[in-house]
């Protein structure tokens, strides 16, 4: 027994300095580069940013929704507002309100660089116009901050990427690789008459770039546990998305005279069922690389966890489950968002319809949500069929890439006090639609999300700080430089 716990202490006191040694070779992966002068960005520039905001260019749930108006009212103000991009640049547009401009380089056998964004919005619901604090449509700007829909989402992507454009050409920079700017019209609704399009047009061109940057991750301030620092967020992946509708039709009847079961008691147990068992949490590789690049910023017992992931990865997948935010990052996620049934209070419906949104993490597919669905539920009488709308989850982008250093770099130069970490982007992006004609795609918004606006991504009193959108611009402006001059 003795020669046991002494072999028993030996491994542990070796284990410990097994550890310790991993920590203190978890070094910092964050680079530092020389001062940049940034050009200045005017008052004009915001003032034409605010014009954006106030066109509505909503993509509707339901196509006889669609205002094609303001669509048109947009391409009018992308005209007139950017006459450099519009005249010296070559320009299409599909299905009249997706727009590609070319900015031939002067070297055509460096692969082209393609930055995205999309010019439509989510609606706004009529009974919350009441909690905005300033109108979603007027662009307003009130202490220095503009509110409004599509602030964040993604108008200043369209507007920053094309304000920078304008002023590197009234500078007379020629850039020596080819760059493409993709705006879709449609990225709400999955982008299917939008980036969709645009990708098939650039693949029969035989189009191969050398990355693509569209939105997804941004520059988190104080929201991540253990960091104080802000953290530039590139999201070098993101989720699938399907939802599965469960239906059953069973003999209904009188309220006074209920049988042991309903429709809405059988799909009800079937619903609590697939909540109470969970996919399985996991640190797939975004999150690896997240945490390899902001546990050696941290200190303490976090650092040390972080550089033993090999041993802690139960406790950091505890942690993460703990938040809505966390467990996204961790699990391929399980939402019921609707239900139907009945029409009267005294009357047993015969039918009854959920719909759960599942959003599925790299690794897996629908058709493995569908399959793990089923195997839980295991009840014939329930129909289950895959909605309209669904993506597998992304490729997974490198992180030693030409174009995620050159991401990097653009951020410790307009960004000096970030940190830079890659991402799982948890919602979805038209980026998705690029697979085909790039091999690294990388998802960034240079914008500052921190725990006061949020939770106004698709929701309420979207805006902006002046001061930030400015810095978008910046950021655009190097990250074109740095991009198309090599």
């Amino acid at each position: 027994m003795k020669r046991i716990l002494q072999t028993l202490l030996l491994g542990l006191v070796l284990l410990g300095l097994f550890m310790g040694y991993k920590t203190l070779q978890f070094k910092s992966q964050q680079i530092k580069v020389a001062a940049v002068a940034l050009n200045p960005v005017g008052e004009q520039v915001v003032g034409r940013f605010a014009k954006a905001v106030t066109l509505q260019t909503i993509s509707p749930e339901k196509e006889r929704d669609f205002d094609s108006l303001a669509f048109f009212q947009f391409n009018d103000f992308l005209k007139t507002s950017f006459p450099l991009a519009d005249s010296l640049l070559e320009k299409k547009r599909f299905n009249h309100f997706s727009h590609l401009y070319k900015w031939t380089g002067s070297d055509p056998s460096l692969k082209p660089v393609i930055l995205m964004a999309h010019l439509d919005v989510v609606p706004v619901i009529a009974e919350n116009l009441t909690d905005w604090k300033q109108p979603p449509f007027e662009g307003k700007i009130v202490n220095d901050t503009l509110w409004g829909r599509g602030t964040i989402d993604n108008k200043i992507g369209v507007i920053g990427i094309l304000e920078a454009t304008e002023t590197l050409l009234s500078n007379g920079f020629q850039p020596k690789r080819t760059l493409y700017l993709s705006f879709g019209h449609d990225e709400e609704i999955g982008g299917l008459r939008g980036a969709k399009v645009i990708v098939e047009h650039l693949k029969a061109q035989g189009i191969e770039a050398q990355f693509v940057l569209d939105e997804g991750g941004t520059i988190s301030q104080n929201i991540i546990p253990g960091i104080e620092k802000d953290v530039a967020l590139i999201g070098i992946a993101e989720k699938g998305y399907v939802s599965l509708e469960l239906s059953i039709k069973k003999e209904g009847g009188h309220s006074s005279m209920p049988e042991k079961e309903s429709a809405i008691d059988i799909l009800s147990a079937a619903i609590v069922k697939i909540k109470r068992n969970p996919f399985p949490a996991k640190l797939a590789g975004p999150i690896a690389g997240f945490m390899e690049n902001l546990g050696p910023e941290m200190g303490g017992i976090n650092k040390f966890i972080f550089a033993n992931r090999w041993l802690f990865e139960p406790v950091i997948t505890g942690i993460y489950e703990k938040t809505g935010s966390g467990n996204a990052l961790v699990r391929t996620t399980t939402a019921p968002t609707i239900f139907n049934a009945g029409i009267k209070d005294n009357v047993i419906p015969q039918n009854a319809k959920a719909t759960i949104n599942f959003r599925i993490m790299p690794g897996e597919s629908s058709s493995s949500v569908l399959a793990r669905v089923q195997e839980l539920i295991q009840d014939p009488r329930i129909q289950i069929t895959k909605g309209r709308m669904q993506s597998e989850p992304s490729q997974i982008s490198s992180t030693e890439s030409n174009g995620f250093s050159t991401i990097r770099k653009t951020v410790a130069e307009v960004y000096p006090n970030a940190l830079v970490a890659p991402f799982l982007v948890i919602a979805g992006t038209d980026a998705k639609h690029f697979e085909p004609i790039a091999k690294d795609i990388y998802r960034f918004s240079p914008m500052i999300i921190n725990p006061a606006n949020i939770k106004s991504f698709h929701g309420l009193n979207e805006r902006i700080a002046v001061k930030d959108f400015k810095k978008a611009v910046q950021f655009y402006q190097q990250l074109i430089q740095n991009s198309t001059l090599e």
